[in-house]
């Protein structure tokens, strides 16, 4: 199904590319973001139809940046609900290790699952302000070593497995999600890319294609976050997630997650 799925939404954006130049395919050039989501794309996403590169980029920015800002503490409350086990409503299902934990053991003790900043809090020195630090579109729950073993790594590929890892991989440089999730996290790293752009007191958040960012802006690996946006397409629990978000916390979207293909389209 995710290969069915990637060729699906990169057609529509071929195809769309093809009528706007007259039918000839440019190799290297983006396509103009297409509508295809219909319940969002004739409202929401209105004034991004059509645009592509850093066109795109700023348009979306000024669709996503008005939303409503949670405290940290109400983040807690948050996750349990928008991170909900499907299969078990009693607990939420933890990003990188993919185990199922009781909503109630939420804390920063050994067996506690805690909030995971996937956009990490030194890349940009945000803290846990009301802002980028408590954006529920990069914050996910995950097992307290877990987190603290991905720590503030740039993402890539490689690395060695470690106590509850789920097929997660880390090394001195970098972290690598299990492959259930490597889409859901480019697409929440690039969401905070287009979300913090430096105009409203917070650092410009941009992507690199380096893993030695440490506490700057910047976070990477943005060849290998494109690639895992392609091999990972949108699932029904990130969709129902970004919804959730919308509607019930803070009146945005992640545009990535309605549109996988728009990635391509910016960088």
């Amino acid at each position: 199904m995710p290969a069915a799925r990637i060729r699906s939404w990169k057609t529509v954006a071929f195809a769309t590319s093809a009528v706007l130049v007259g039918l000839v395919l440019p190799t290297a050039t983006a396509a103009p973001a297409s509508a295809t989501t219909t319940a969002y794309d004739s409202t929401y996403y209105k004034n991004a139809i059509g645009k592509t590169g850093t066109s795109l980029k700023s348009s979306l920015h000024t669709i996503i940046s008005p939303q409503t800002k949670l405290s940290y503490s109400a983040v807690w409350e948050a996750l349990k609900v928008t991170d909900q086990d499907p299969s078990n409503s009693s607990n939420v299902k933890l990003l990188y290790s993919g185990i199922s934990r009781s909503k109630s053991l939420n804390g920063g003790n050994s067996g506690n699952w805690n909030r995971e900043h996937v956009w990490a809090q030194s890349h940009g020195d945000f803290g846990t302000s009301a802002g980028p630090g408590t954006d529920l579109h990069h914050l996910r729950p995950e097992d307290v070593a877990v987190n603290a073993r991905r720590g503030n790594l740039d993402f890539d590929n490689g690395g060695s497995s470690f106590t509850n890892s789920g097929g997660s991989l880390a090394d001195t440089n970098s972290f690598e999600p299990r492959d259930a999730v490597k889409g859901d996290v480019a697409r929440m790293i690039l969401y905070m890319a287009v979300r913090y752009e430096g105009d409203d007191g917070w650092p410009n958040l941009e992507p690199n294609d380096l893993v030695t960012n440490g506490g700057t802006r910047f976070h990477g690996r943005l060849s290998v976050l494109k690639a895992w946006n392609d091999e990972d397409p949108p699932d029904s629990f990130e969709e129902r997630r970004n919804d959730l978000i919308y509607s019930n916390y803070q009146g945005n979207r992640n545009p990535f997650i309605d549109h996988p293909e728009w990635i391509e389209a910016i960088w």
